[in-house]
């Protein structure tokens, strides 16, 4: 058996306790930090209460030479991620190796950032579009700095279509965890680049930490969120298309958003 467990957004409590229950009957636990970050715990911490030693795979475990998976045709082995499970391509696709090598798996769920944000935010569930990435900036064969534009034409899809959209901000080993600002400078280059309108007066949602006991939620204009203090990660960002009135007034209340965005309320 392979259970597949989500931890939840912070730190070792976030665990439900059905999956406590779990990672505590099981004969080997491993766990993965790549695709998201419990950043208010250690896995030492996870480890004491859950009272189990823990694996810590990394990418290539996970993505390339997962053999560590069959170990459970004979054992009761548990796959922890940060978040819910599930959300992750990579997870799926983990999911998918196990069923065709005939092994039985069972998921259990976790708080998700996706309704974290839209409790943080105010902003309404049902009007979330497809997401994006804002990777880190990388320097091409050529000497350039390539900025991604994906997440410019996710948002612009999306407005169009009158959605709201998240952009998870980039985790990497040598740059580190991107911020709410860094994001929105890179946004805003590729507005000048592109000259389209998107960006420029846009508002905007970053969220630090949700989950903690402080998660820092600010909602204001692009160019205003690039210089507003986040604090420590994880930040997410959040791109609302037009705003329903309750909305709106959710993000002045809750999210310090100026009162001038009531008039974009949609119709």
């Amino acid at each position: 058996m392979l259970t597949f467990i989500g931890l939840g957004l912070f730190d070792e409590k976030d665990i439900s306790v059905k999956g406590l229950e779990a990672v505590r009957n099981a004969d080997m636990v491993f766990v993965e930090f790549y695709t998201s970050v419990l950043m208010g715990t250690t896995v030492e911490r996870l480890e004491e209460l859950y009272g189990k030693d823990i694996s810590v795979l990394s990418r290539e475990d996970v993505e390339q030479n997962p053999e560590w998976i069959e170990y459970a045709k004979e054992k009761n082995v548990v796959f922890l991620t940060g978040g819910d499970t599930m959300v992750s391509t990579t997870h799926v696709d983990l999911r998918l190796r196990a069923e065709d090598a005939g092994i039985e798996t069972k998921l259990i769920h976790g708080a998700s950032i996706a309704s974290a944000i839209c409790g943080l935010s105010g902003l309404q569930n049902y009007r979330f579009g497809k997401s994006s990435t804002i990777p880190h900036p990388y320097t091409s064969s050529m000497g350039n700095t390539i900025v991604s534009e994906t997440p410019y034409d996710t948002i612009k899809m999306n407005r169009e279509n009158n959605m709201h959209t998240i952009i998870f901000l980039d985790i990497d080993k040598e740059k580190g965890y991107m911020t709410v600002n860094q994001a929105m400078e890179l946004l805003l280059q590729v507005e000048e680049k592109r000259g389209e309108g998107i960006i420029d007066n846009a508002i905007a949602v970053g969220i630090a930490r949700a989950g903690s006991p402080k998660p820092n939620v600010k909602a204001g204009y692009v160019h205003q969120l690039k210089d507003h203090d986040f604090g420590e990660p994880l930040h997410i960002v959040v791109i609302p298309a037009a705003l329903h009135f309750v909305e709106a007034e959710a993000l002045v209340k809750l999210a310090g958003a100026p009162p001038e965005i009531m008039s974009s309320i949609e119709d």
